[in-house]
């Protein structure tokens, strides 16, 4: 690691394949704790590149613990994190809503490193026990439309680094590769990334494989669609920049998605607005991207039409249903 970390501080770039052999050897825990640390910053203080990232992203997928779910039509909905911004948890609760929905969603996720609280601090905070039980996981799927992938339980390489990110409370490529590495690859995704960059990375990644995704980032710095400004949308389709007006949406405050200083007040947020309670501000934002979501299952629904659908799942408490099967 001594050599890499040279080559590295002279500003050189890693080949796809190295990056690939690297993440190999953080897996099985090959390097000391400072050079670990060390490694991950360099990616904090400058970009990085396509190679580095597909490398990265090649070998968490190839050492990952795979899930056969491709029976199902899945749909993933998660972003970077790192956004800095403490909103409550509006991919989970999107997630959910568009299991209310009747879609099968398989959710990939991980503690939180830069926020109070990420999907995984959630759901474990409402009873859910972490699986990588492919018979569980799809009886999940057939009773509450959704399962959860909790990122340690499959990938050994963040399992790895895990303690090292939590020391360092900082986003690192780590952020980056999430949303990318779902072990069940799922047919369809609705990605979010913390800055402009790195949503063109993905869209580069993702435009040479077989699956239907939107990326989104608010210009604001939201990893999701936040309503608080205009969002970049990445498909297949190209890029599109669109602003809470085009969907016939206010534009909300920054305090209006706000999510509370600590895993307990952000389970309470999260309880409110399942429970059909939440303020008009949170239940907009979740339903956007929800139907965002489900206009990326569905190419001929209109936005209008999967808002609706979205919004007859969380006031009508299907969600809510949903996420008292998957807990039980």
């Amino acid at each position: 690691m001594k050599d890499i970390l040279n080559e590295l501080y002279q500003h050189k770039r890693l080949s796809q394949e190295q990056a690939k052999e690297i993440l190999m050897s953080i897996a099985r825990e090959k390097y000391n704790e400072a050079h670990l640390a060390s490694f991950l910053t360099v990616f904090m203080m400058r970009p990085i590149t396509v190679d580095e990232l597909s490398g990265f992203r090649e070998a968490l997928k190839e050492l990952a613990i795979k899930v056969d779910l491709s029976d199902y039509n899945t749909i993933d909905i998660v972003g970077t994190g790192g956004d800095g911004k403490d909103t409550f948890n509006i991919s989970t609760l999107t997630s959910i809503v568009v299991a209310g929905t009747g879609q099968k969603v398989a959710k990939h996720g991980n503690y939180s490193v830069s926020s109070k609280s990420g999907s995984s601090d959630m759901l474990e905070s409402f009873g859910y026990e972490f699986t990588n039980d492919e018979a569980t996981l799809k009886s999940q799927l057939e009773k509450a439309n959704i399962c959860f992938l909790h990122a340690p339980k499959f990938h050994p390489a963040m399992k790895a680094v895990g303690p090292t990110r939590k020391e360092l409370k900082l986003k690192t490529f780590f952020n980056m590769l999430g949303p990318l590495v779902n072990p069940s690859s799922p047919q369809n995704q609705l990605l979010g990334t913390y800055n402009l960059e790195v949503a063109r990375l993905y869209n580069y990644i993702l435009q040479e494989e077989n699956s239907n995704y939107g990326i989104v980032h608010a210009l604001d710095g939201y990893d999701e669609i936040s309503l608080t400004g205009g969002f970049k949308l990445f498909s297949k389709n190209g890029e599109q920049l669109i602003t809470p007006q085009d969907l016939g949406q206010k534009t909300l405050l920054q305090s209006d998605i706000y999510g509370g200083n600590s895993v307990e007040e952000a389970a309470k947020i999260f309880q409110t607005i399942l429970n059909g309670e939440g303020t008009q501000a949170q239940n907009n934002v979740v339903l956007t991207n929800a139907a965002f979501a489900l206009t990326i299952i569905d190419e001929k629904k209109s936005f209008e039409d999967a808002f609706d659908e979205a919004k007859s799942s969380l006031l009508g408490l299907k969600a809510k249903e949903c996420l008292q099967k998957l807990i039980k």
